[in-house]
């Protein structure tokens, strides 16, 4: 009986300890801001594609590390918009490369959350560049309320869910897969 009432107590307090997390909602799945990256977005349903990608070009270790890594998540829905057999020949071992700097151009070096992006393109008169891990670079700029990301190709992608806080870093949610030059 004490053995019981131990492992009741025991799992009260490990989900207590996650209920007191400030999460957000992404693709149906609670982010907990105590699990990195990697661990947060194999749950949510609408990063599925992004997961695949992911695993595809050898990058999981590497989001799962200290960081801290701003991401730019693009959605399933994101993927869709790529030209048909787009994700597919991307996803092929012999694109890793290209996979891989497509990927990582959706990744800025740091925790830049929707204020420090704030910040940033108020000091840069209403844009604010980031260079990616990739090495090229993310224009940033506010439409209305809304953050939208210019790529060097010159698409455009607009946050959808700010701020999910990992602990390697924050996610900002995308409608669009951005690309490099």
């Amino acid at each position: 009986m004490k053995k019981l009432v131990m492992l009741l107590v025991s799992a009260f307090i490990f989900n207590a300890s996650f209920a007191q997390e400030k999460t957000v909602e992404v693709g149906g799945a609670p982010m907990y801001p105590s699990k990195n990256i990697v661990q947060n977005a194999v749950n949510s349903k609408d990063h599925t594609t992004l997961v695949a990608a992911v695993k595809a070009a050898g990058l999981v270790e590497t989001l799962q590390s200290a960081g801290p890594f701003t991401v730019f998540a693009p959605t399933n829905a994101a993927f869709d918009k790529l030209p048909a057999g787009t994700v597919e020949t991307l996803v092929k071992p012999e694109n890793k490369g290209t996979l891989t700097t497509v990927l990582t151009y959706h990744v800025v070096a740091g925790k830049m959350d929707s204020k420090a992006i704030a910040a940033a393109i108020k000091a840069g008169g209403g844009t604010a560049t980031f260079k990616t891990v990739q090495g090229g670079t993310l224009k940033a700029m506010m439409k209305g309320k809304k953050l939208v990301l210019t790529d060097e190709k010159g698409g455009m992608s607009t946050v959808t869910i700010k701020d999910v806080y990992q602990s390697n870093g924050v996610i900002h949610v995308i409608d669009t897969v951005v690309m490099p030059g």
